[in-house]
C-alpha cells in the first residue's frame, strides 16, 4: 500500500495551505491534492456535512470501509518514485478518533501541525464559515451554534493525543506568528524533520490562499440565509462516489453560488469589523484555559506571540 510519509494535520486557518503549496515545490517531496479528510471522516464536530441520510437511517464514511481506503490509497498514484509524500487534512487536530487511527494504520508517519494565536484562529474560521454560506448568524452566536469554532482553537489536548498515539519525535509543531516573521528558518525546521534537504525560500513562492472579505457582513449573512439549503452539498463529491442525481445538481449549484458570492461580494482584503472587546476578553480566557500547559508542552512562552495568551 502507498500511504504518505507525513501529514500536515492542522489546525485550520493557520497558514497550513502556505506550508503545503511550499513543500509541494521542493523536488524531493510529492503532496496529495487537496484536503483528503480520511481519518476524521466520520467525526460530526469536523464534518457535519459528511453525515446524511439515507432514507431514515444515518449514512457515513468511515475509514474502515476497503471502498474508502481504496479511494485514500488512489490519492497518492501519482507520487514519483523515492519521493517523501504528504498530505494535508487540517481536521485531523480537532479529531478525537484521528490520532489513534493514524497509528494504527501507518505508524511511522511523522505529523506537522501549525498553531495560531487561538483567538485570532477562532475569529479567522468564523470568516471561513460565513464566506462558504456554512453560517448565517453573528461571530457572537457561532460561537455556541457552530462548535469547530473552539475546536479548532483548542491544541493542547489534542497534541498530548498525538504524542500519545504516535510518540513525540513524530511530532513538529510550528506557530504561524513565526512561520511569518522568520520563514527560512522555520522551513529549515520543516525540512530537517521530514529528512528532505533545506529549501532556499528565495527560490519559490512562499504565500498562499489570500482570504478576501465582504464589504458588508450583513449581505454575506443575508445572501448565507437563502443559500444554506445548498451548502450541505458542498462535499458531495469528496470521495468519489455517486450520490444521485439530486445531489450532483446540487453540489453544481453550489459551486456556481460560491463563485457569485466570491465575484461580487467577496472583493475586500480585510474583515469589514473587528472582534469586539468583551468577546476577545472571553476568548482569551477561555482558550487559554483550554489549552493550559502548552508553553510548556512545546518549550516556548508563546504568550510573547499570542496576546491575551497565558498558559
Amino acid at each position: 500500500m502507498t500511504l504518505p510519509d507525513f501529514i500536515i494535520g492542522g489546525a485550520p486557518k493557520c497558514g497550513t495551505t502556505s506550508l503545503h503549496q511550499v513543500l509541494d515545490q521542493h523536488t524531493d517531496v510529492w503532496m496529495a491534492k487537496n484536503e483528503l479528510y480520511f481519518y476524521d471522516a466520520d467525526d460530526p464536530v469536523a464534518h457535519a456535512d459528511f453525515l446524511g441520510e439515507d432514507g431514515n437511517d444515518l449514512a457515513w464514511r468511515t475509514p474502515q470501509d476497503p471502498a474508502l481506503q481504496e479511494w485514500y490509497q488512489s490519492r497518492f498514484k501519482d507520487a514519483p518514485d523515492g519521493c517523501l509524500i504528504g498530505e494535508d487534512t487540517t481536521t485531523y487536530l480537532m479529531s478525537d478518533v484521528a490520532p489513534f487511527r493514524i497509528s494504527a494504520a501507518n505508524p511511522n508517519v511523522k505529523i506537522l501541525f501549525m498553531l495560531r494565536d487561538p483567538v485570532q484562529r477562532a475569529f479567522s474560521q468564523y470568516w471561513h464559515l460565513l464566506r462558504s454560506g456554512r453560517t448565517c448568524v453573528s461571530f457572537e452566536k457561532a460561537l455556541s451554534s457552530e462548535p469547530s469554532i473552539i475546536s479548532g482553537s483548542t491544541y493542547a489536548p489534542r497534541l498530548r493525543q498525538f504524542q500519545h498515539a504516535l510518540g513525540k519525535d513524530q511530532i513538529h509543531v510550528v506557530v504561524f506568528e513565526e512561520f511569518r516573521t522568520n520563514q527560512q528558518a522555520v522551513l529549515d525546521g520543516v525540512t530537517t524533520f521530514l529528512g528532505a534537504p533545506n529549501l532556499p525560500l528565495a527560490q519559490v513562492d512562499t504565500w498562499h490562499n489570500r482570504t478576501m472579505y465582504p464589504a458588508r457582513a450583513e449581505t454575506l449573512l443575508l445572501l448565507n440565509r437563502i443559500g444554506r439549503i445548498l451548502v450541505r452539498y458542498r462535499y458531495a463529491r469528496h470521495f468519489g462516489r455517486d450520490h444521485g442525481i439530486l445531489s450532483r445538481v446540487a453540489h453544481k449549484a453550489y459551486r456556481h453560488w460560491f463563485r457569485l458570492v466570491e465575484k461580487h461580494v467577496l472583493t475586500q482584503p480585510r474583515p469589514p469589523s473587528e472582534m469586539r472587546d468583551k468577546t476577545r476578553t472571553y476568548l482569551n480566557r477561555h482558550l487559554s484555559d483550554r489549552n493550559a500547559g502548552l508553553s510548556v508542552l512545546l518549550g516556548k512562552d508563546l504568550s510573547v506571540h499570542w496576546p491575551g495568551f497565558s498558559q
